[in-house]
Parts: structure tokens; sequence; C-alpha cells
């Protein structure tokens, strides 16, 4: 079942006029709402699946270093805990609004029935330039804000974790303001900790790595391998450092990166160390002399094999979807791609990993480090990196089964499966009363 798009010299006409739904939210309504056509469910189902359990927004004072008080806005927001306890990142960003973080809790519940792990959605999210405050005003913002959603927080009700401008320090602020409030250390409180306090062995590298995984999946498939591909990666934070140095070490070469100042080219492959210590050394890309300076955004259409998206919502839209050149993409960021673009993508035979598939790696190792904090008991980094394969290479298979037995496509294929999956658990509970 293949919906009907215009030819791509069309879309690309429209390109300037094209219209489409940007807002993250409505956007994930619509991927709901196809795999619930092809599951047949009835309004009622789809009224409790497509709407957020809770939503919290809060005022989060700050006293500053000049001694000012400033008022920052925050969100928590938990989508769904049919199979578990809600899961999912917190994000400091000037950018950040409500709908934004109840699409991301919604991708967070598809996400973890996707790879099977007993959670369910949530996220959080505070509107501020984290690049311009200090570390002690940070500090100060992180605890006045964990002490805030702490009365829905908690080991078995909702697990935050890093997401876009936080970290394993922004964790263990949360996570000691937790326990300080309850009055015990809570290391389940929070993943993605230092491995001082309760971290586990492979959680930095953990959504790069699951990416890795399904990358290798998708080029059996396809009757390649990674060595000698040609990668792009758009996005140059932990997800996307981290996978391309992993694809390198793989054999493949990668033609181009990118960070939010410049992307950068070379046809015949970017020396990787060379560019990782470059930005690790000046913060960013601008200024590496292996490469050709390119846009940022032109790095989404370079000549290339494997296209890694790994920056913010709506990168491919149907104003550049056109002239994207890759034949797998594997989305690290949450929601690059808008549903316009699926049907483009498909249409010219892209092998599409979805994000709530592609990116999965961070909540399953965050699953894993949430079992050690349970038991006290903590796993060598072998067995989680063993874990984590076996865990994305058999949900990959069972998306593309499930694509294949629907004739549609890769990301429709996981919303089936996951979306059952959490139909299945709702029913099984009942509706309370």
């Amino acid at each position: 079942m293949t919906t009907a798009i215009a030819p791509k010299e069309e879309i690309n006409n429209k390109a300037t006029g094209a219209q489409e739904e940007l807002n993250p939210f409505e956007i994930a309504k619509q991927q709901f709402d196809r795999a619930a056509d092809y599951l047949e469910l009835g309004e009622s189902m789809r009224n409790v699946l497509r709407s957020a359990k809770r939503q919290l927004v809060v005022s989060i004072p700050v006293r500053m270093d000049g001694g000012e008080t400033k008022v920052f806005e925050g969100y928590r927001v938990q989508h769904n805990i049919a199979r578990g306890p809600a899961k999912g990142g917190i994000r400091y960003h000037p950018n950040v609004t409500l709908d934004e973080v109840k699409a991301l809790a919604s991708w967070m519940t598809w996400k973890c029935a996707t790879v099977g792990i007993p959670y369910g959605g949530g996220k959080g999210g505070v509107v501020c330039d984290p690049k311009s405050l200090s570390m002690a005003e940070l500090e100060r913002l992180t605890r006045r804000y964990a002490f805030e959603i702490a009365p829905i927080i908690g080991p078995d009700r909702d697990i935050p974790a890093p997401d876009v401008y936080t970290d394993s320090q922004t964790m263990a602020w949360i996570m000691d303001t937790i326990s300080m409030v309850h009055g015990h250390t809570e290391l389940g409180v929070v993943t993605g900790k230092p491995l001082s306090l309760g971290g586990s062995q492979g959680r930095h590298e953990a959504t790069a790595r699951g990416a890795l995984y399904a990358l290798r999946e998708a080029c059996k498939v396809q009757g390649t391998t990674l060595k000698d591909a040609r990668v792009a990666v758009q996005g140059f934070g932990n997800a996307g450092s981290i996978i391309t140095k992993l694809v390198d070490q793989d054999g493949a070469k990668v033609v181009a990166v990118c960070d939010s100042r410049c992307g950068l080219y070379n046809e015949s492959g970017i020396y990787v160390p060379g560019v990782l210590k470059h930005k690790e050394e000046t913060g960013s890309l601008h200024g590496f002399s292996g490469a050709k300076e390119i846009t940022s955004d032109e790095v989404l259409e370079v000549d290339c094999d494997i296209l890694c998206p790994s920056a913010l919502e709506n990168s491919i839209t149907l104003k550049n979807v056109g002239n994207v050149k890759a034949k797998i993409i594997a989305e690290l960021a949450n929601g690059p791609t808008t549903p316009g673009s699926d049907r483009v993508l498909e249409e010219n035979g892209v092998m599409l990993i979805p994000d709530i598939l592609a990116n999965a790696g961070g909540v399953t190792v965050s699953y894993y480090e949430w079992v050690q904090d349970q038991y006290s008991f903590f796993w060598s980094e072998d067995r989680i990196n063993q874990t984590l394969e076996a865990t994305i290479g058999k949900a990959f298979h069972e998306v593309r089964e499930k694509a294949e037995h629907y004739g549609t496509d890769m990301r429709t294929g996981a919303y089936i499966l996951a979306v059952d999956r959490v139909a299945e658990a709702t029913r099984v509970r009942g509706i309370f009363p």
C-alpha cells in the first residue's frame, strides 16, 4: 500500500512554496494515525493512545551570578505508562516548546515499545540558552527544575536522562536533588549518570552504537557492508560525533560532517581522528584544514550512500528532500524527517531507519542502567554492547517484517509494531475505574 505522491520534479518546483506541517506534536500524531489505520484501531483506543497522560509546566526561579533572579519555564510530559514507568530525556534549548516536549514524549512511548523494553514515554525540557549560563547557574537551574518536577518522577514513575545540551553532570545534580528530598540515595531516579554514581558502562556511546548496529543490518538487507560506504553525518553533538567515529572504525568513508556553525566535505574522505580532535580543541568544525567548508544544510544533500541526521527535528523537508542522494538514512535525531518527505524517500527507494529504531540504543542502555541500579549489580561494557546488539538486531528485523507484511515503509512498520504492543497492554489493563 504505497501512498501516491507527486513526482520529484514537481516537488522541487513547488519547494519554495511547499506547505507542510512542521509542528512536531502534529507530526507525531500523523505518524501514529497512519499506523492506527493499518491496525484498524477503534476511535476510543486512538483517543487514549494519542493523548499525553500528564503535562507539567513549572516556573524555575534562578539566582544568577550577578545577583538578579531570572525565571525560566520548564516542562515534564508523561505520554503513556501502559507498559511501565515513563522514560525520556531532558533538553535545555532556547526553542523548547510544550508541543515539542509532547511530541518527544510520544516518540519515546513508541521507541520503547519498538525495542521491547518495559517503559512508557516521557520527556522534559527547559527554555534557556545553556551556552550563556555559567556552570554555577546551570547547577542552580537544574536543581530547582528537579525539585519542581520531583512529585512526578522516580525509579518506578518516570526516569529522566540526558538529551540536547544536558549530560551526565546534569543527571548527577538531579539525582542528588531528588535524593536530598527523599532523604536517601535514589540511584535509579535518572539514567545517563557518571559511573561513580551508578551509571552504566557503554551509556555514553549507546545512541550511536545502536544506530551502528541498525546500519549493519540495513547494509546486509541491501547486499552491502559499511566498509567503504560513503557516509554523511549532520550534527556533531554526542550522537553525531560518536557515529562518525564508529562508522570510520567499521571501514566507512566519512565524506561530510557538520555542526551548528558549518559543514565539512571531502569527496575522498575526511580524516576522522583529526576532525574529532579539532572539534575537541576548538569547540567547532570551522577551520579544519582537511576538508572544504560548506553550509550545515548542504551536508544533507552531498553525494553519499548513507546519511545520518543527528541534529534536531524537521531537517529533511519537502524543500530539500528531492536533493537527498543517500540510499540509506539512519535517524539519530528525533523527528528529523517530515511525513511528506517520508513519502518521497519511499518512492525513491531509500531505506529509512526511523528514529524510534535508529536512536533507540540510548534508551535501551538506559534501561540496562536502571536494571543495574535496582539490583546494585553492574555489567561489563562487553555484556552491555552484546545485549544491545541483540536487542537492536531483533527489533530491526521485526520492524522490517511488519513493513513487508503491510506493504509500507520502515517508519510505518515500526509504528505498527509499537502501537500494537501499547494497544495490547492498554486493552489487557483496561480503563480505571
